[in-house]
């Protein structure tokens, strides 16, 4: 309660979530841990550490009941789980309809992938309504923001001094907002954020301080820097590491090689699925981490590894560096045999170890080579993978 105001919140978490899925982490962007707690909680929590909040409705993908109610939250203010439609506006409407037997005052509409809101931004939110029919909070633009017609050329230099980042919560005065939602639900124009809503409603809008730590979750190497936030800002410095592995053939019809499976007259010999280039990337990681190399963490006289997708151990380096709360800044890779070509498949190498490692594949440099006919390799008996990985860890003096 803020003087008489009841204050209700709508957490919108009804996305899949995938453009920042990591291979290997099955769960929406919404449900996976950030510095060991899932994302949506941190959202919630935020909220309902405010003694002003009365009532806060989560909205979730029908789909995902069963990972909302694994994340255990108990809160007698937390009502029950809503199931949310065919895109956000949609969402936020049934969040309102929800709502509408509480009859709220105001009400506060936040995206679940903003883990990092502050009491302050949420406050100035609050305080905002007290004499607007809306509020936003924002961040000034900084770069130079350029307009195009055709996405090919310049049009226009925008003046970037009238230009504002929007973030949520977004706040409204309850009745007015709700009005808007199911007018606008009947026009074919799909509105991007709530405010935008309220714009076009004919509510005045005001502008309150956002936060530059106030990020939303969109892509995988977000959650990096959303790790480092969490932690507190911190020196950073380099570390780079190399890594190295050798195979042989053997008989078979594809080799495992970058996360993808080629074919070829024979396959790699290993006690996993020997996607030897995998392997030199994983070796890599480790070596920047001073932690040893895959035989320490999946030995080989383990059976359980036995025929593993090599992608299990790249994946759990990633997780030890997001675990420091570092983030991977390149890598390099070097693949060297006789066959199978290995240029057609550069680009989709780079796009399966872009999503493990969370990073652009424009970070991932992919080199195949030949020995020149020239020892093991040359004569088509193995193949070797020589990698480096360069990454940011906090300093630890």
């Amino acid at each position: 309660m803020t003087g008489s105001r009841t204050i209700a919140v709508i957490v919108v978490a009804a996305g899949r979530g995938e453009r920042a899925t990591v291979s290997g982490d099955p769960n929406p962007k919404q449900y996976r841990l950030l510095a060991g707690k899932p994302v949506l909680s941190r959202t919630i929590e935020a909220f309902l550490a405010r003694e002003d909040i009365a009532w806060l409705v989560p909205v979730i993908h029908a789909e995902q009941l069963d990972r909302y109610a694994a994340l255990g939250l108990a809160d007698p203010r937390l009502l029950g789980p809503v199931t949310g439609g065919a895109n956000r506006q949609a969402s936020v409407l049934a969040g309102l309809t929800a709502l509408g037997p509480k009859r709220p005052d105001l009400v506060l509409i936040q995206d679940a992938a903003r883990p990092l809101v502050s009491a302050e931004v949420i406050g100035g939110v609050i305080e905002a309504l007290r004499t607007s029919d809306a509020a936003l909070p924002v961040v000034p633009v900084t770069d130079t923001i350029k307009r195009s017609a055709d996405g090919h050329t310049v049009l226009a230099t925008e003046d970037r001094h009238t230009l504002f980042a929007a973030q949520t919560p977004q706040g409204f005065r309850f009745p007015q907002i709700l009005s808007a939602h199911l007018r606008a639900g009947r026009m074919p124009r799909e509105f991007t954020d709530d405010a935008a809503i309220a714009e076009w409603a004919g509510l005045t809008v005001a502008l309150t301080p956002g936060s530059t730590r106030n990020i939303k979750i969109t892509h995988p190497e977000d959650f990096a820097r959303a790790e480092r936030l969490v932690g507190g800002e911190k020196t950073m410095e380099t570390r780079v590491g190399t890594g190295f592995d050798v195979h042989p053939f053997e008989a078979g019809s594809s080799v495992w090689l970058g996360g993808l499976e080629i074919a070829h007259s024979a396959k790699l010999k290993g006690h996993s699925d020997a996607d030897v280039a995998l392997h030199a990337l994983t070796d890599a990681i480790y070596g920047a981490l001073g932690e040893g190399d895959i035989g320490k963490h999946f030995p080989p006289s383990d059976p359980q590894w036995k025929g593993a997708a090599s992608s299990i151990f790249l994946a759990h380096a990633v997780g030890l560096v997001a675990g420091r709360q570092g983030r991977i800044v390149n890598l390099d890779l070097t693949i060297v045999c006789e066959a199978p070509r290995i240029g057609p498949h550069v680009e989709a190498m780079k796009a399966v170890i872009g999503g493990i490692c969370g990073i652009s594949s424009r970070r991932i440099a992919i080199k195949a080579t030949t020995s020149e006919q020239l020892g093991f390799t040359g004569r088509g008996e193995g193949i070797v993978a020589m990698a480096s990985a360069s990454i940011e860890l906090p300093r630890e003096d």
